[in-house]
């Protein structure tokens, strides 16, 4: 695993396409019935990419304090944002936009120094070579009730026809790994469709590497994925390996003009933390609309999280996970050598915070965006045990920030908590 993507913390999620004529949900909307598949290839006449300026998508994510974005450069309605040599179902050829919107994003975004990552649909419902086939090549009891942009419907499997479409597929994502620089992650969607084996992993997977050797690649490759990427739902316990969070601003992927269910800036800090608590990062999700342009609430979200970022940064990029929330709940993380702890305070304490379990003797106790240093009591214990008492950290609405604080602990020697049992267990 690349050390830069867990390092990273925060990376942006672009969903950008046709879609966003309308203002409707991307792909899904012809495939769940909601509009014809005509209807809403019908948005290509409207995609102008008008206002589009990359240089400024990628000024704005570097201001929100992410370290790499990843954009949609097909989603699952087949619709490509590059120039692609093996189908004209794309921005250049069929849409009045006429640009290589992948091309402007790469360009931009490497410019900046962020790292480069590209989503990639693994289905297509428009290619006539994609529902060839059935999941693990089981035939449904009634074929005729399929998703006939899925499935065939009237049972009879085509392998030569499915073999065709992963050709394709592999000639697209040669083009996207060789024609843009250095790709630094590819984010799949729509691995559920078909099987490991119809995927042709991990040969498929091996094929990638091949041209970008440094490629980090998310789960949904049919388990033959570098990293963990849980969906909206954000973890209850922390994820085994590295692993990102990606979730939407409101409750939209794309831009839908008539989702007003806005998260609150606080909650999307609050969210963050506890991402990064856990050690993972988190793709925050921005839909542009058609014409380039991103939505002034999604910008204030972004803008007012890269200020905090910037004024808690030694809490935020090249930590790890910090203490269990048993020892203290509202989330932490630790500095790479576990000499130092950051505590996130999400509200406004009205005497103090405490930590159970601490056993090391403590230096310095501070606000991080403030320096002031605090004071603090340690209640309780049974020393000639080893049991530890609790530490009593003096805090009140006066020192806090105005969406999350970070109280900072500094010790002499790495970060030890007592295990429970008797024992003093170091946080490894």
């Amino acid at each position: 695993m690349q050390k830069w993507f867990e390092d990273a913390k925060l990376g942006i999620f672009i969903h950008y396409g046709i879609y966003a004529v309308d203002g409707v949900a991307e792909s899904w909307s012809f495939y769940n019935g909601r509009m014809t598949y005509d209807d809403y290839m019908k948005q290509m006449e409207g995609f102008t990419a008008s206002r589009f300026d990359a240089a400024a998508w990628a000024d704005l994510i570097e201001k929100s304090g992410a370290k790499y974005a990843v954009l949609t450069t097909k989603h699952h309605d087949g619709v490509a944002l590059w120039d692609t040599q093996y189908s004209d179902l794309n921005t250049v050829k069929k849409t009045r936009a006429a640009r290589d919107i992948v091309k402007e994003y790469a360009d931009a975004i490497t410019a900046k120094g962020l790292r480069l990552g590209l989503y990639y649909s693994l289905i297509d419902w428009s290619h006539p070579d994609y529902p060839s086939v059935y999941e693990g090549g089981k035939v449904p009891d009634d074929p005729s009730s399929s998703n006939p942009f899925s499935y065939p419907l009237d049972g009879i499997q085509d392998e030569t026809k499915w073999q065709k479409f992963l050709e394709f597929n592999n000639h697209q994502l040669k083009e996207l790994l060789t024609g843009f620089g250095k790709v630094d992650l590819l984010w799949f969607d729509g691995d559920w469709e078909r099987s490991e084996k119809q995927w042709n992993l991990p040969e498929f997977k091996q094929y990638l590497k091949s041209m970008q050797p440094d490629l980090i690649i998310n789960s949904r490759l049919q388990g033959h994925g570098d990293y963990k990427t849980p969906e909206q739902g954000l973890p209850i316990t922390r994820p085994d390996g590295p692993w990102e969070f990606c979730t939407t601003i409101n409750s939209s992927w794309g831009y839908v003009p008539t989702d007003q269910n806005y998260k609150s800036l606080s909650q999307i800090v609050r969210m963050f933390c506890d991402c990064i608590s856990m050690g993972g990062n988190m793709l925050l999700d921005i839909g542009p609309r058609e014409d380039g342009t991103i939505d002034e609430r999604q910008e204030a979200i972004l803008l007012g999280l890269g200020d905090w970022i910037r004024a808690h940064a030694e809490a935020v990029y090249g930590t790890r996970d910090g203490i269990m929330s048993r020892y203290y709940g509202e989330g932490s993380t630790l500095s790479a050598d576990g000499k130092t702890l950051y505590l996130f305070v999400h509200g406004d304490p009205k005497e103090s915070i405490c930590v159970k379990g601490l056993c090391n003797e403590i230096r310095k106790v501070s606000v991080l965006h403030s320096g002031k240093e605090l004071t603090y009591d340690i209640h309780g214990g049974v020393p000639w045990f080893q049991i530890p008492g609790t530490t009593w950290i003096h805090l009140t609405g006066e020192d806090t920030h105005e969406l999350t604080t970070v109280v900072k602990l500094e010790f002499d020697e790495k970060v030890d908590m007592y295990g429970g049992s008797g024992a003093v267990v170091t946080h490894n």
